[in-house]
């Protein structure tokens, strides 16, 4: 709801003054005596007072009158958004060594998983009118949302994302090919897997770079990226008393592989070695594949002031019924 001349709104706060003036000036006599002895007769008969009431409801009828000069409509508002046509599939690699707390997340040290989810998280706010899927893989890949343009629903499945939800292994090959399949819509006008691994390849049946040759002959795009410090990084274990502590382990990316891989699909690989450059990396991706939002909306605004001068003309015609009655 709103009103078309809101300053006229202002005009309300000049009726209780009215009303105070009126107050104290009473109201005007109706007859005039020279003298009272006429009445104390009078005095005896009961007396009506509908001054107050006749009062209140003039007021009414203004107020209800100065609202109608306002202008108050109820809208109706509807916005459509046409998809992109872009179809994303994020890959994510889910194996243990994904616990390394080499990245940090709101000044603490974070596993780099959960880095990667609050990133992602923004990337899929960031695009709101592309189809957008999720895979998870280790051993082997593992589909944890369809592309789909419920963002709502895809954000749920991110954060179920865990460490240990698929046997432990690096299956990039595997998680290519089903990606693939995934984005087969030829409808679509750009295709796009991303996809991230802080390891290399040592599972599944399909070689990275022989997925990465079918991506190319299907016309999809894959960005690469490997996660991680170089060097070592810190790893949480358990030792046989069940405590944990931190051990360094090194950190083995297959860069080259990653590297081909995007490259033979027109893509880019990226290298993330802390929170702030993982960042750095998806805004890159989201700004090299940008799309036009189509946005149509709708609006519609039915007046309501009719409604409100006839209720202050009911006001002022039950005032103008009630001085008739009340006069002698």
């Amino acid at each position: 709801m709103r009103f078309l001349y809101p300053e006229l709104l202002w005009l309300l706060a000049l009726l209780p003054m009215l009303a105070l003036i009126r107050g104290k000036r009473g109201p005007a006599p109706a007859l005039v005596f020279s003298t009272t002895s006429l009445l104390s007769s009078m005095a005896e008969g009961r007396k009506a007072r509908p001054g107050r009431l006749l009062a209140t409801l003039r007021f009414l009828a203004l107020a209800l009158l100065i609202l109608a000069c306002a202008r108050p409509q109820q809208g109706n508002t509807t916005t459509e958004i046409e998809a992109s046509g872009i179809d994303i599939l994020l890959a994510v690699d889910v194996s243990g060594s994904m616990e390394a707390l080499d990245f940090t997340l709101q000044g603490r040290a974070a596993n780099r998983l959960e880095v990667v989810k609050s990133v992602i998280r923004q990337f899929i706010e960031q695009r709101p009118n592309d189809r957008i899927g999720l895979l998870a893989f280790s051993g082997r890949p593992y589909m944890v949302s369809p592309l789909t343009l419920d963002h709502d629903w895809l954000l749920q499945r991110l954060d179920a994302l865990a460490i240990g939800m698929v046997e432990d292994g690096t299956a990039i090959g595997s998680a290519i090919g089903v990606g693939l399949n995934r984005l087969q819509d030829p409808a679509s006008k750009s295709r796009i897997l991303i996809l991230l691994t802080d390891g290399m390849n040592n599972a599944g049946a399909v070689p990275p770079l022989v997925a990465a040759e079918a991506a190319e002959a299907l016309g999809i795009k894959i960005y690469t990226i490997g996660a991680g410090t170089k060097g070592e990084a810190p790893m949480p274990v358990v030792d046989a008393f069940g405590r944990k502590r931190l051990v360094q382990v090194k950190v083995d990316i297959d860069d080259e592989t990653l590297g081909q891989v995007a490259a033979l699909t027109g893509a880019h690989y990226f290298r993330a070695t802390d929170t702030k450059s993982l960042e750095k990396v998806y805004d890159e991706i989201n700004n090299m594949e940008t799309t036009t939002r189509i946005i149509k909306k709708f609006e519609n605004y039915r007046e309501l002031f009719p409604w409100l001068v006839a209720a202050a003309l009911l006001f002022l015609g039950w005032e103008l019924l009630l001085s008739r009655h009340s006069l002698p």
